[in-house]
């Protein structure tokens, strides 16, 4: 866990401090599975045509790469974009 994500929380004793990296951490584990899950989906959809073999056809295969490489660098640029945009946001000191 980033400690710079739990630094607005020093001033809450330590049980409650742990409490909330662990859920935090269960935030991010359950966001990567959604992106994860999404990811499966959307390219399986677009791709794969037929179920006449048991695995993919080149071009299904190739079609598969191509689609996870943009969906994570769309991922990927939307994270930067957003964490851009939150170091411009003002902080409640």
């Amino acid at each position: 866990m980033d400690k710079n994500m739990l630094a607005g929380l020093e001033s809450l004793p330590e049980a409650d401090q742990q409490r909330m990296a662990s859920m935090m951490e269960q935030v991010q584990i359950r966001d990567s599975l959604r992106m994860y899950n999404s990811l499966v989906e959307k390219c399986f959809t677009d791709c794969v045509d037929t179920f006449k073999h048991k695995s993919l056809q080149k071009q299904e295969e190739t079609c598969v790469k191509r689609c996870a490489e943009k969906f994570l660098k769309h991922s990927m640029r939307v994270g930067m974009r957003y964490a851009e945009l939150n170091q411009g946001a003002p902080t409640q000191d």
